[in-house]
């Protein structure tokens, strides 16, 4: 994802001037250390289930002060330095966009993404 080109694209949705004060990203790439016991990670195998995925997006955006969330995930085989998760909130006040995107990606990583290090 172009993040830079995908908030002017969100930029040009009608309300979104009316609606938006904050847009919240996160890029999410492959470490080179696994988080589970800091040993060296060469690949990583992603499988994302993209039906989850879409209804917690779907989930998060009808969060009040909440205009639009993406969601971009990828499944496959990657290497440390490779992206593998792009989410986007965009909303009205810190208050109501920050959590969103905390819960997004706490719940697109519990319950949609599955991944295996070697």
């Amino acid at each position: 994802m172009d993040i830079s080109g995908r908030i002017a694209e969100l930029k040009q949705e009608p309300g979104f001037r009316k609606s938006v004060g904050m847009i919240l990203t996160h890029n999410g790439v492959v470490r080179a250390w696994s988080r589970k016991d800091g040993s060296t990670v060469n690949r990583i195998r992603v499988q994302v289930d993209q039906d989850k995925a879409e209804g917690i997006r779907r989930e998060i955006e009808a969060r009040q002060g909440i205009f639009r969330v993406v969601v971009e995930a990828r499944s496959g085989e990657f290497v440390p330095g490779d992206d593998l998760l792009f989410l986007m909130v965009a909303g009205d006040i810190r208050e109501n966009v920050r959590p969103a995107l905390a819960d997004l990606l706490d719940r697109i990583k519990s319950e949609a993404i599955s991944k295996q290090e070697s």
